[in-house]
């Protein structure tokens, strides 16, 4: 199963960006979809998928959250 995480854009680079997720920065590629600091992202294979709102964010964070206190 392919699962892309939510995560918000702090800065761009060229082609990259880095994004925050929970505290954990990684760089991501940018190519696919247009993006600007402060954005919430969905982020798979290092690649932003999709600009997504922030109330989407924060219920996708929640469920990994819940499904993470499961296991």
């Amino acid at each position: 199963m392919c699962v892309a995480v939510p995560g918000k854009v702090i800065e761009l680079h060229g082609g990259t960006a880095q994004v925050d997720f929970s505290g954990n920065v990684v760089t991501a590629r940018t190519g696919l979809v247009d993006v600007k600091p402060g954005d919430a992202v969905l982020v798979h294979g290092g690649c932003i998928l999709q600009v997504i709102s922030q109330k989407e964010s924060d219920e996708l964070t929640a469920l990994f959250r819940e499904l993470e206190e499961l296991s």
